[in-house]
C-alpha cells in the first residue's frame, strides 16, 4: 500500500507561481512511476507531468509544458510540482498518483489539494 498526501494549494493572481507537494509513504519501494493530474469543475480528470520514481523520464501536457517542473526530493519521498506563469484556465484540484505496475496504471491517489488562479 502506498499513501499520497498533497499540500501547497492555494488561490494566486494569473502570471504568479506555486509549488505543490506530495509525500509519498507505505510501500515507496513499490513505486515505478509518480504523475500529477487535474480536475476543474465539469471536466474529467487530466494528466498533467509525470516521472519515473527514481528518476528517468519526464512527461508534461502541451499545457503546461514550459511552465511547470516535476520533481522529487529523494530523501524525503517527496514530489514536487513547481508551476509558474499561472493561468486561469490552470484552476483545478491537483492529485498526485502513484504507479505501482510500470504501466502507466495509476493505482494510489491523494486527497487533492485545491489551486485556484485568479484573473
Amino acid at each position: 500500500q502506498v499513501q499520497l498526501v498533497e499540500s501547497g494549494g492555494g488561490l494566486v493572481q494569473a502570471g504568479g507561481s506555486l509549488t505543490l507537494s506530495c509525500a509519498a509513504s507505505g510501500s515507496t519501494l513499490s513505486i515505478k512511476a509518480i504523475g500529477w493530474f487535474r480536475q476543474a469543475p465539469g471536466v474529467e480528470r487530466a494528466f498533467v507531468a509525470s516521472r519515473g520514481w527514481s528518476g528517468g523520464s519526464v512527461y508534461y501536457a502541451n499545457s503546461v509544458k514550459g511552465r511547470f517542473t516535476i520533481s522529487r526530493d529523494n530523501a524525503k519521498n517527496t514530489v514536487y510540482l513547481q508551476m509558474n506563469s499561472l493561468k486561469p484556465e490552470d484552476t483545478a484540484v491537483y492529485y498526485c498518483a502513484a504507479d505501482t505496475t510500470g504501466w502507466g496504471q495509476y493505482s494510489y491517489w491523494g486527497q487533492g489539494t485545491q489551486v485556484t488562479v485568479s484573473s
